[in-house]
């Protein structure tokens, strides 16, 4: 089992130990024996313009964390027509886009076009090349997040896919306390429906106040946890993570100790398996080579996507 969830009385041993980069509640914490994953890092995101007049927060892609492989970026982003994100290019890696308010349309070159709307998800791997635009439909802001994951160097030129799953079709694990959305990935026995290139794993998690969850990672994965809304204690340190801030998880341990107090709190957690190959980024194309990348360019300026 993947998860060990208290719902009933919590247990008052005294202080947790204080990190360096957490706070930590006092005598009055809900303490469980852990040896898994802590948090390494802190990092608020910076807001920035993006597209056209598309407002976003960045914590992965910025000069405090510049990837974190196989993860290349994660933003936040909040976005009313007319602004949006028009006509770009792709190439190397693939996009997920989850929206927790509002609605997106998309359209590509290779004739694909949708509307995902709160709670659904778009698993696009962009591939050898993809030109396609994200934009608002509706009068309601468009709200959700967008994480991009790199491909290693033997499916960076495999054909464009998508793969999309309305809110009511994705996987969910409930307790009394707690539910899971499974994305992608495994949580306690319940298993995502994406197909992930580089594996990966994404959970939408919502905690009510008084539960503890300890979900599984896999051991050689690198993940995060982003909070959505809420706050709550995270790491056998119990390190305090509130809205709109990226936590680091360290170590390799295959379990991350999640608590919430008085407050309730949604958050997703992603883990990924490193590449370990060489990441040469330009834009919107991600490579292994910088010959790679000229090629990239070419053939998008001579129609080849």
């Amino acid at each position: 089992m993947s998860c060990f969830v208290w719902e009933g009385n919590v247990v008052v041993v005294g202080l947790w130990k204080r990190s360096s980069n957490c706070k930590v509640f006092g005598t009055k914490s809900i303490v469980m024996t852990s040896t898994g994953r802590n948090i390494a890092k802190k990092i608020q995101p910076r807001e920035q313009m993006d597209g056209e007049g598309a407002r976003v927060f960045r914590s992965i892609g910025t000069a405090s964390l510049r990837n974190l492989d196989p993860f290349l970026m994660l933003d936040e982003f909040r976005v009313q027509a007319p602004a949006g994100f028009p006509d770009h290019p792709h190439r190397g890696f693939e996009t997920v886009t989850y929206m927790l308010e509002g609605y997106f349309r998309h359209e590509d070159n290779h004739g694909h076009s949708g509307v995902i709307g709160p709670g659904d998800v778009q698993w696009m791997t962009a591939g050898r090349g993809i030109i396609h635009s994200e934009m608002p439909h509706g009068e309601q802001e468009g709200h959700g997040l967008q994480l991009w994951v790199n491909l290693s160097a033997k499916d960076k030129m495999m054909e464009p896919r998508y793969q999309e799953l309305v809110s009511k079709d994705i996987p969910m694990a409930k307790g009394d306390l707690y539910c899971v959305k499974v994305v992608a990935g495994r949580f306690q026995d319940v298993q995502g429906k994406v197909d992930t290139k580089t594996p990966s794993m994404f959970l939408d998690i919502e905690m009510k106040p008084g539960c503890v969850l300890n979900p599984q990672i896999s051991p050689e994965s690198r993940g995060f946890i982003y909070v959505l809304q809420g706050k709550a204690l995270f790491g056998k340190d119990a390190c305090i993570g509130s809205a709109h801030e990226l936590l680091l998880l360290d170590g390799e341990e295959d379990h991350i100790l999640c608590q919430s107090k008085e407050d309730s709190c949604r958050f997703v957690l992603v883990a990924g398996k490193p590449l370990n190959e060489p990441i040469v980024q330009y834009g919107p194309f991600v490579m292994t080579s910088q010959e790679d990348i000229m090629k990239a360019f070419r053939d998008y300026q001579t129609g080849k996507f």
